[in-house]
């Protein structure tokens, strides 16, 4: 008889994306006439940039041809995918890292969530609170937690570094020993971003806690602040203590088309085994479960990072920063407390009347069709928050807040 892996059942019984989208639909149900207007989940909503189509149908029809056809790529990505992404990260950032070791990927959230199988269940993890849920869930699958500790709104067993407003939502380092430590920046769901002191001491307790940190930069495109770091790489001596993610998903809109990146660099170091295991050790799992990101979406990940690729992405993020400001200066006009929104596409706002997360998305959804999502499901710091999301038609997003400044 098949034994099952017991650490899947500590799970929460339904994830947060799954919840909201039952509330909506049960919403819709009963109010068949009314528009529903989505702030909620981080998907994009405007169309792939000429480049990017221009060089998948490009590749498409050479698929069509018996002399041009290709089938299983490299595990690791396309190698002129890979010489991009060394040459966007040394134009832009002045980051100089070899092509080889950057691993293509099919999206961000995979890699989040895979990226735990390198280490031992044994490890101590730290996570900001709040957080995406992939860090959390992939590591209590991965037997690094107690259970679901309900009076906590945590699990137990994981160190939870609390971002507030008090401290700008950006935590400090944990005061105790952790082996690994997911940060992602900007971040998900604050819209908070962390300064090169910020990351300097995360990058100091690592090396000194022989650490590694996973960090996730899925949506660094969206800094226009001077000075902010866009990659952890930036950051004198990152290379032998991080792992970082990375997507098109959000800047070039591949939620759909599925693309990123994972950086692991030849002489981080994991404790007690030699400089580059890790690198070798994702290799082989990349090679093993893995066969390679479509190569027609590597096809539009080469043209993204071309001049004008570059040029039209920047425009898409624009855009969806253009939305953000809509929603951060009307919810503001309503008297919420709010952040982010300025270098994130998400505008983090503190629920009104002392709600809770889950009471404030049906008192929004009764009152005004508008989706959002709870920040209780990012984590206990997450409580008494909602996340606002900046993706989707400018006409919707304007609606949105028109009614939001009606009705409340």
């Amino acid at each position: 008889m098949g034994i099952i892996n017991n650490n899947f059942l500590k799970l929460n019984e339904s994830y947060l994306f799954q919840e909201i989208n039952r509330r909506t639909r049960e919403w819709m149900a009963k109010n068949p006439l009314r528009e529903v207007l989505r702030l909620g989940v981080g998907n994009t909503t405007e169309p792939l940039t000429p480049v990017i189509v221009d060089a998948m149908h490009k590749k498409l029809n050479e698929l069509s041809y018996v002399n041009t056809y290709t089938g299983y790529g490299d595990e690791q990505g396309n190698n002129d995918l890979r010489a991009a992404l060394a040459d966007f990260y040394k134009r832009e950032y002045n980051v100089h890292l070899d092509r080889n070791e950057y691993f293509v990927s099919d999206g961000a959230k995979s890699d989040a969530g895979n990226i735990q199988e390198l280490f031992s269940p044994s490890c101590k993890v730290a996570v900001q609170d709040p957080s995406y849920p992939v860090y959390v869930d992939s590591n209590v699958v991965g037997g690094r937690s107690g259970l679901y500790n309900s009076n906590q709104l945590s699990y137990d067993g994981f160190v939870f570094l609390n971002a507030a407003s008090e401290n700008g939502f950006i935590p400090s380092p944990p005061k105790e020993h952790v082996d690994i430590i997911y940060l992602c920046f900007p971040n998900n769901p604050t819209g908070a971003v962390a300064t090169s002191e910020q990351l300097k001491a995360f990058v100091d307790y690592a090396k000194r806690e022989k650490a590694i940190i996973i960090y996730d930069a899925a949506y660094a495109d969206y800094i226009r602040t001077p000075g902010i770091p866009h990659t952890i790489y930036e950051i004198e001596g990152a290379t032998s203590v991080a792992i970082e993610i990375n997507s098109f998903s959000k800047n070039a809109g591949f939620t759909g088309v599925r693309l990123g990146w994972t950086i692991v660099p030849f002489d981080i170091e994991a404790d007690g085994v030699e400089k580059g295991l890790l690198h070798k050790l994702w290799n082989r799992r990349q090679c093993t479960f893995f066969n390679g990101a479509s190569n027609i979406a590597q096809s539009g990940g080469v043209a993204a990072l071309s001049q004008e690729g570059r040029k039209e992405c920047r425009g898409m993020v624009d855009y969806y920063l253009g939305n953000a400001s809509i929603i951060l200066n009307g919810i503001k006009k309503v008297g919420f407390e709010c952040y982010g929104g300025i270098n994130s596409p998400y505008i983090w706002t503190r629920c009104p009347k002392g709600m809770s997360s889950w009471e404030f998305f049906d008192y929004l959804l009764n009152k005004t069709g508008v989706v959002v999502t709870p920040g209780v499901g990012f984590g206990k710091q997450g409580e008494g928050y909602v996340r606002i999301s900046s993706y989707g038609h400018r006409e919707n997003i304007e609606k949105a807040i028109k009614k939001i400044s009606e009705e409340l």
